[in-house]
């Protein structure tokens, strides 16, 4: 019989709106890398935004994409395996010059892309900051924790599967206990 992980022998759902909230989870927070000197204010630039966003998006096969449509510049993220998507928008202003033009597209990128996933930044490197939220262990509900005990119990897991979660003093009692 072949072993399984933990992740394996536990359903979970793997709707739309899953695999973004699993997306976010692991996205974290964003390093401000670049500085505003008129507003002497950091910020998150949009390349700085898109590789901290895109991997993570693209590991729940979510795709990130930033069209220009009928004056709007629009953010999407579509589930590539259902097409169901969310959508966050701002209308460009009335600008004739191309390069003011060319910012502002760039402003409202990285600003729906902020809001549609309601990132946060953070003034440290971008590498700790999100080596420290992967390093975060996920709680288990407790269904899935019966679940985990029962497939502990018939072998297809075991006890050191569930090292990688946050279990409450309760489940490390009846983990204890097999």
């Amino acid at each position: 019989m072949k072993k399984q992980s933990f992740e394996d022998a536990i359903p979970t759902p793997q709707n739309f709106y899953f695999k973004l909230w699993k997306a976010k989870q692991a996205i974290g927070k964003v390093a401000k890398n670049s500085k505003n000197p008129h507003f002497k204010s950091s910020y998150a630039d949009i390349n700085a935004i898109i590789a901290e966003v895109e991997p993570v998006l693209l590991e729940y096969h979510l795709l990130l994409l930033q069209p220009i449509e009928n004056g709007f510049v629009k953010t999407y993220i579509i589930d590539a395996e259902t097409g169901e998507n969310v959508c966050s928008e701002m209308k460009l202003p009335e600008i004739l010059d191309p390069q003011k033009i060319g910012s502002a597209v760039t402003y409202y990128r990285r600003y729906t892309l902020q809001s549609l996933l309601s990132l946060q930044a953070v003034d440290d490197d971008a590498n700790l900051s999100s080596e420290a939220v992967k390093s975060q262990k996920q709680g288990l509900s407790q269904e899935r924790f019966e679940k985990a005990l029962e497939a502990i119990k018939n072998g297809t897991v075991s006890k050191q599967d569930l090292s990688k979660f946050e279990l409450t003093k309760e489940q490390l009692t009846k983990l204890n206990e097999i």
